[in-house]
């Protein structure tokens, strides 16, 4: 496990050539930051993992706190491991989760557990491939409260998963209230967030984009995250979620969305 006589681990991926390093955070004790190709990727606070420090990791943790009623226990699908920091916090804020993960690394998700392990009593079920070939078997029978995807990472994502049928099969697996969540990183013209919002309009019953007001303006590269209900978006998730923040925060539902999805 890293800690602070062991100050950085690293660990070769084969799948992308590419280098995963984890290091303690400078300011914060108990804390450590996953980086893949020298970029910064994940942060997990493993004193207190309630805690959430990136801005877009702690909008998608608002969402989970919003689809089920506080403290109880729910079924989560992550598409994308990262350092498993939404994990972490649903087992945190929702003990008694079942959880699954699907990460394409294999050497990821061994390295990111031995040296950051979860905390005691989570249960969470890894499943090594591609995140829409696994999906219609992975936790066979079960349907998810949420489903968060979290893999694109820049303009560029593959075909297969950003598109309609990839959220139509998603959707597949939510439960009857449950939420479909995706983080989109794009740069300032947001085609992807676009594209995104419009292939997701068509699979589910309604969308919202929840980001860092500026975003919506198109002015620097950075993360928007959608969410898919398959009922009408609440209004009151849209009046909580801007209390929330990270501050400044937007939500756009509704007609609003339409200049993103047109």
């Amino acid at each position: 496990m890293a800690d602070a006589g062991n100050p950085r681990a690293t660990r070769f991926l084969r799948t992308t050539g590419q280098h995963a390093a984890i290091d303690p955070d400078s300011f914060t004790s108990g804390a450590y930051v996953l980086s893949i190709g020298g970029a910064e990727q994940s942060h997990v606070n493993l004193a207190h993992p309630e805690e959430i420090f990136y801005e877009y990791l702690r909008r998608i943790g608002h969402l989970v706190d919003l689809a089920a009623p506080a403290g109880r226990p729910i079924t989560a699908l992550h598409l994308g491991a990262g350092a498993l920091t939404l994990a972490r916090y649903i087992q945190a804020t929702r003990p008694g989760s079942v959880q699954y993960a699907v990460e394409l690394e294999r050497e990821l998700l061994d390295f990111v557990l031995q040296q950051l392990p979860l905390p005691d009593g989570t249960d969470l079920h890894t499943v090594i491939g591609d995140a829409r070939n696994t999906l219609a078997d992975v936790g066979a029978g079960l349907r998810f409260d949420v489903v968060i995807l979290d893999i694109f990472s820049g303009p560029e994502a593959p075909a297969h998963i950003a598109c309609t049928e990839f959220y139509q099969e998603a959707r597949a697996r939510l439960a009857p209230e449950g939420v479909l969540i995706v983080n989109v990183g794009d740069e300032p013209a947001l085609t992807l967030v676009r594209s995104q919002a419009a292939a997701m309009r068509s699979a589910m019953t309604d969308v919202a984009a929840f980001a860092e007001t500026g975003m919506f303006e198109g002015r620097y590269p950075g993360n928007i995250i959608l969410a898919g209900t398959q009922a009408r978006w609440p209004e009151a998730w849209t009046a909580e979620l801007t209390a929330r923040g990270p501050h400044p925060a937007k939500v756009l539902a509704g007609v609003d969305l339409d200049v993103l999805s047109g």
